[in-house]
C-alpha cells in the first residue's frame, strides 16, 4: 500500500517538494526540481530515524546541482564518448561537459529541469517534455517517473517515456546513498552484485571492453566491505580514483551483452548492508547495467552538515543501459524510435538486520 502525501512547504525559489510516507515511519521527499529524491528518513535496528541520502543544505542548490543529488538523469546517463554518436546514417554532436565527452545530458538535462506533478492513484507521476535538440539530442521526448513507496519500504521508480523521432534514451535515478545516516564514510558498508563482468574505463571514464570480475577489486558476487576493496592495487581503482564502473548484469534479456529492453524482468541484482545501523538496501532493476560509483568526487561539496562532504561519504547504484553503447554495436538496443515506448522499473528496498 503507498501513502502520498504532498508537502505544504516550498522553498524560498518557489520549488515544490512531494512526500511519500508509509507505515513504518519512512519518508522520501522529492523535488519538483530534477525530479529528486531529496531525503530518505527510515529508522535503524533500534527505531532511531536518519536521512540515509545525501542532499544540499538549502533546496536552492538543485537548481545547479552539481554532483546530480538523487535526480533522474537524461537524456543520457552516464558517458557519450566524444559527445558524438550516428543514428540512422546522421551525425549527431552533444553537448560537451565532461572534456570532450558528454556526461548526464549536459546542460539542459533532465536533472535541471522543473517536472509536472500529474495525477495518479498510485503514488507520485511527474512528467517532462524534452524539446528537439535538447543538449543536441533529436526528437521531442516526454519522459515520466512514478514515485511509490509500500510498506515493505520498497521505493519503487517505474519510468516511460516516448519520442517523436528516433534518439538514445537512458535514464537512471542518481541517488547517493549511506546508510549510517552521515555518522561515518560507507567503508565499513558491505556490497553484493549479482554479476560476473564488468567495463572497464579509460583516463576519461569511458568502457573500453568487457572483463571479468573474478580474481580483481570488482568482485562481489560474495558480500564484501567497499572500504578494503578502495586499497586493493587495482589499476583500475587508480584510473577512477575508486569504484565509478558499470556491472554487467546476470539474467538479463540480452544478445550477447547488449540490451534488449521491454520485456526483461525485474530482479534482485545488488544488496548492500551497514552493520553499525542494520541498515540493508536491496536494488531490483529491468535493467542490463549497474553502475557502481563510490563517490570519488564528492571532496568539498557542501552538503547538509556542517562540514562538506569528503570521498566516499556516499555510494550510487544506477541502473542504466551500458555507458557509450550508443556508440557500439549494440546501440539499437538504445534508441527509442516513434510508436515504441520506453520502459524501465528499479526498485529500492530498505529494511534492517539484526
Amino acid at each position: 500500500m503507498t501513502h502520498f502525501t504532498i508537502s505544504s512547504s516550498a522553498t524560498d525559489s518557489g520549488i515544490k517538494l512531494y512526500t511519500l510516507s508509509n507505515v513504518s515511519g519512512m519518508r522520501v521527499l522529492v523535488s519538483e526540481r530534477g525530479a529528486a529524491l531529496v531525503s530518505w528518513w527510515a529508522p535503524d535496528r533500534y527505531g532511531r530515524q536518519a536521512d540515509i541520502l545525501l542532499g544540499y543544505q538549502g533546496h536552492d542548490d538543485y537548481i545547479a546541482n552539481r554532483a546530480y543529488f538523487g535526480s533522474i538523469v537524461g537524456r543520457w546517463c552516464n558517458r557519450i564518448a566524444d559527445a558524438r554518436f550516428t543514428l540512422d546514417g546522421v551525425g549527431y554532436q552533444v553537448h560537451r561537459n565532461e572534456g570532450d565527452n558528454h556526461l548526464h545530458g549536459g546542460e539542459g538535462g533532465f536533472h535541471l529541469a522543473p517536472w509536472q506533478v500529474q495525477p495518479d492513484p498510485e503514488g507520485l507521476r511527474m512528467t517532462l517534455a524534452s524539446p528537439h535538440g535538447s543538449a543536441g539530442f533529436p526528437g521531442n521526448v516526454l519522459a515520466s517517473v512514478l514515485y511509490r513507496l509500500d510498506d515493505e519500504g520498497r521505493l519503487r521508480i517505474d519510468y516511460t517515456a516516448t519520442t517523436d523521432a528516433p534518439t538514445p534514451l537512458n535514464l537512471t535515478s542518481h541517488g547517493y546513498f549511506n546508510l549510517n545516516g552521515g555518522a561515518g564514510d560507507i567503508r565499513d558498508h558491505v556490497l553484493s552484485i549479482d554479476a560476473d563482468a564488468y567495463l572497464p574505463v579509460n583516463g576519461e571514464l569511458i568502457p573500453e571492453r568487457i572483463a571479468d570480475v573474478a580474481g580483481s577489486a570488482f568482485d562481489f558476487r560474495k558480500p564484501a566491505p567497499i572500504g578494503p576493496r578502495l586499497a586493493w592495487p587495482d589499476e583500475q581503482l587508480k584510473v577512477a580514483g575508486g569504484f565509478d564502473h558499470c556491472y554487467c548484469l546476470r539474467k538479463a534479456e540480452h544478445d550477447g551483452h547488449g540490451q534488449v529492453r521491454g520485456d526483461a524482468p525485474l530482479r534482485e541484482v545488488a544488496t548492500v548492508y551497514d552493520p553499525g545501523s542494520g541498515r540493508q538496501l536491496t536494488v531490483s532493476t529491468t535493467e542490463a547495467g549497474l553502475q557502481f560509483y563510490s563517490g570519488n568526487f564528492l571532496a568539498g561539496v557542501q552538503g547538509r552538515g556542517e562540514r562538506p562532504y569528503a570521498v566516499h561519504d556516499g555510494f550510487c547504484l544506477e541502473a542504466q543501459a551500458y555507458p557509450n553503447q550508443i556508440n557500439t554495436a549494440d546501440s539499437e538496443a538504445v534508441i527509442l524510435r516513434p510508436g515504441r515506448v520506453y520502459r524501465q522499473s528499479t526498485v529500492y528496498r530498505l529494511s534492517v538486520r539484526d
